[in-house]
């Protein structure tokens, strides 16, 4: 298989297994794989701290530019946060930048894996039960026709390691 050009970007919702699929997907591609919540986290600190003190839109200008700089750097796989295509020209420059990937997961799965590991995200914190229900199906509503615009369309509701040979299966198609 020859190498696909530019960057390899993983969008989704928050526990959609961007992070976990893309650290897989770089060490069989042999490339670096990048975090863009851990970047933005390593200028800030912890997230939901700074989302509480300075809020999503401080947030949401730091990632950018963050997203700016890795885009332009050595070609890696990129996890991006949940909300990362829908601020400013995000999404236009990852489409340019690369092969986007949408990790999709149906709501009950992303339920679960929210209730398991996600409580932690800002936009979730303090929500609970039907409250949290209503929240990511909101997100995920509000966000899915960004997400249905990136050109491969990848199932993610399955063990990260099937998720990672369906992303290689794409690419090694696509010339």
């Amino acid at each position: 298989m020859g190498p696909v050009p530019g960057h390899i970007i993983l969008i989704g919702p928050m526990c959609a297994g961007k992070s976990t699929v893309g650290k897989r997907l770089a060490a069989v591609l042999g490339i670096p794989f990048v975090d863009l919540d851990r970047q933005v986290e390593a200028m800030v600190g912890p997230l939901l701290p700074f989302f509480q003190q300075q809020g999503e839109q401080a947030f949401r200008t730091i990632e950018s530019k963050v997203l700016a700089e890795v885009l332009d750097g050595p070609r890696s796989v990129i996890a991006t946060g949940g909300g990362t295509p829908f601020h400013g020209d995000n999404l236009t420059w990852m489409e340019r930048s690369g092969a986007l990937f949408h990790l999709h997961v149906p709501l009950d799965v992303l339920l679960g894996r929210v209730q398991r590991s996600g409580l932690d995200r800002p936009l979730l914190h303090g929500l609970s039960g039907e409250a949290l229900q209503a929240r990511v199906a909101e997100l995920l509503e509000e966000r899915a026709s960004g997400y249905a615009s990136a050109r491969f369309q990848v199932d993610a509701s399955g063990d990260p390691s099937v998720v990672t040979e369906r992303i290689m299966a794409i690419l090694a198609q696509v010339k």
